[in-house]
């Protein structure tokens, strides 16, 4: 068992850090404006493109890095780091669109977003659907040549960015949840509402309203019915990297707090020789460690493949265990700064601020714990504590028997999406 980077691993997470400190360079203008003006997002855009770590998680073939998930993880807690959420600077296409597009929706929607020409938001949350999306109230209903859509959808992550929808509709007289390709630009499609939140974020999560939105056949992505099943493995790969990201959000705060807490004097002596600030150094040197493993084995675990069920039972482990983790390092850095802490100036009272939805989005903490739990219910403990003992035939281990980014990567098959080894699993929406 090699706990240690291989040498693609460890170049990829060079490239990581690289790309973070440039896009850090934004974050002070992030956090005055609320948001970035259109040169920076030009910009941002271009440092994306020459990294080549832009839809990290597509194929090669279309336009991706094709990485796997363990090198995935290893970018994304690099990212972690920036405040403001400008990870979402490096843009990925959706787990659905990849796993369900056809030739055509391919061609219009997905390679130009993964060359960054196009953008897509998920328009899933409604006011009264947010972890039971058996409440979803928007409809499809069937016309002569296509579906007409009505509702509204609430949280709409990069929105604002965004020139296409993934719509999650109940078509009638189905009663068949189907997600839908829809342009911004169409008639009916309306923005309802641009609430601010605790963040300042660098993209806008606004509210959309559907007024008789007409779209033809040629939206469904996918099939009809089997909308619930790609927005499900949708959050199961945002999950992932939510989880990744706290690790890395949760490393920044700790590496601030230290480096102050050398610095700063008081009683004689700077503040890293009392205990109590001592304590907090080390409780919070614990929580990044802990959790890095297991995010970085709950990744490994997704690439060698295994029951779709466990892997979303220990992903919703990693995601519940990193965010909490990550609350209370960035707690105690906060603490550790003092007054100077709580400043908007101070990376980690942005982080502060930014760290707290992660506990909320992509699915609560609380529906988290009940995946464990029916996991723990249905299949018992081993699956979710013990490592695995063989190896997938198809899948190469993390950061083994792959070629450098870059690498060709087959398409979807068999309920996988392309450039990662994830499965299509079920999970309950946020």
């Amino acid at each position: 068992m090699d706990f240690s980077y291989s040498p693609r691993l460890a170049d990829l997470k060079e490239c990581a850090v690289d790309l973070a400190r440039k896009i850090m360079v934004y974050e002070d203008e992030c956090e005055a404006g609320n948001g970035l003006g259109p040169e920076s997002r030009a910009a941002l855009r271009q440092i994306v493109l020459a990294s080549g770590l832009q839809a990290m998680n597509a194929p090669v073939a279309w336009g991706g890095a094709g990485l796997t998930w363990v090198e995935q993880v290893t970018v994304e807690e690099e990212l972690g780091a920036l405040t403001n959420g400008l990870w979402a600077a490096v843009w990925r296409p959706t787990a659905a669109a990849l796993l369900a597009s056809t030739p055509e929706q391919r061609e219009r929607y997905l390679l130009p977003e993964n060359r960054g020409e196009r953008f897509g938001a998920r328009a899933i949350t409604e006011p009264e659907a947010g972890s039971d999306p058996r409440r979803i109230a928007t409809v499809a209903e069937r016309t002569l040549d296509g579906y007409r859509i009505t509702g509204e959808k609430w949280f709409v992550t990069l929105g604002d960015l965004a020139d296409h929808l993934l719509v999650l509709a109940i078509v009638r007289p189905d009663g068949a949840p189907t997600l839908f390709l829809v342009d911004k630009d169409t008639p009916g499609v309306r923005l309802a509402a641009t609430p601010r939140y605790t963040h300042n974020f660098a993209y806008e999560h606004p509210h959309f309203a559907f007024d008789d939105v007409h779209v033809g056949h040629d939206a469904v992505l996918g099939e009809v019915g089997a909308g619930l099943d790609l927005v499900q493995a949708t959050f199961f790969e945002e999950r992932v990297l939510v989880a990744a990201h706290a690790v890395g959000a949760a490393e920044r705060a700790l590496r601030l707090a230290s480096d102050w807490a050398r610095e700063r004097v008081q009683g004689g002596q700077p503040i890293i020789r009392h205990q109590l600030i001592q304590a907090m150094l080390a409780d919070s040197a614990t929580d990044i460690a802990v959790n890095r493993m297991l995010v970085y084995r709950v990744a490994w675990e997704i690439d060698r493949g295994g029951d779709p069920k466990t892997l979303n039972a220990m992903v919703a482990m990693a995601k519940v265990s990193a965010t909490e983790a990550a609350g209370r390092v960035v707690d105690r850095a906060v603490q550790i700064f003092g007054g100077r802490g709580y400043m908007r100036d101070n990376p980690v009272e942005r982080l502060y601020r930014d760290t707290r939805v992660d506990r909320i989005w992509m699915g609560t903490s609380e529906v988290q714990r009940l995946m464990i739990a029916n996991e723990i219910d249905k299949r018992g403990l081993s699956g979710l504590l013990r490592f695995s003992t063989a190896p997938a035939e198809t899948n190469a281990g993390p950061g083994e028997e792959n070629e450098r980014p870059g690498a060709e990567n087959e398409g979807p098959g068999n309920g996988q999406a392309p450039g990662t080894r994830g499965p299509l699993v079920e999970g309950a929406v946020r």
